[in-house]
């Protein structure tokens, strides 16, 4: 039986936050968000690994809370998820064929709607989006980025899981194309708190912002 809901015991070093006052003069790169220029990405928040994460399912309501409150400032919530496909051989060879094939199709079955866990809090007027590899920035692998530029979007809330592998790849593409990126600490989800917090230290230091829920809802109330 999965365990009660249960977000991470997250933490940056405060020699990290140092770091960064020592260089541009803040601890944060990213002070304010223009709500019509900013898209809440939520990656893989499927039932494959939602369902058994008592981490993933800790994010849900963080998640929705940032979903409305960026809606209701005229932002963008894109949820983004698997695409079911055939194993490549890189996969096969890299997983083992039983693994390859398991992930290949994680995404699920159904609608877009139906294959995003239901707890989640989707909207007509949503960004839906694929992507075919770890990454929902990757050119030519997630149809994502063509439907947030089309929305003149410069910035991006990454929340979903896997923290280390999908949430981390995305926010480093994301900083890697021109986006502003923020990481929300408690509305991502990893396999244990020492991962998800590698991952935060890590897209801290080089790709972008890492804040709280609350912190970004103070932002997006403070833009409107």
């Amino acid at each position: 039986m999965t365990a009660a809901p249960r977000t991470h015991d997250w933490s940056i070093d405060e020699r990290e936050y140092a770091r960064q006052e020592s260089r541009r003069g803040s601890r944060f790169a990213y002070g304010t968000v223009d709500p019509a220029r900013t898209a809440l990405v939520v990656v893989d928040m499927v039932g494959f690994f939602v369902a058994e994460s008592s981490h993933c399912q800790g994010a849900i309501p963080a998640i929705n809370g940032l979903a409305t409150a960026l809606r209701d400032a005229g932002g963008t919530v894109a949820w983004v998820l698997p695409k079911v496909h055939e194993p490549t051989a890189w996969e096969t060879g890299f997983y083992g064929p039983e693994l390859a094939r398991l992930f290949a199709a994680s995404g699920g079955t159904g609608t877009p709607r139906e294959r995003l866990w239901h707890g989640l809090d989707s909207r007509d007027g949503d960004v839906w989006a694929e992507k075919s590899a770890s990454s929902a920035f990757f050119p030519g692998l997630s149809d994502l980025p063509p439907q947030l530029e089309a929305r003149g979007i410069d910035t991006v809330v990454v929340t979903g899981t896997v923290t280390s592998v999908c949430c981390e790849s995305t926010a480093r593409d994301a900083a890697t194309t021109g986006h502003r990126v923020i990481m929300i600490a408690d509305a991502t989800a990893g396999l244990d708190d020492r991962a998800h917090n590698a991952t935060l230290r890590t897209v801290y230091r080089s790709f972008g912002d890492v804040r709280t829920t609350a912190e970004v809802l103070e932002l997006i109330a403070a833009a409107r």
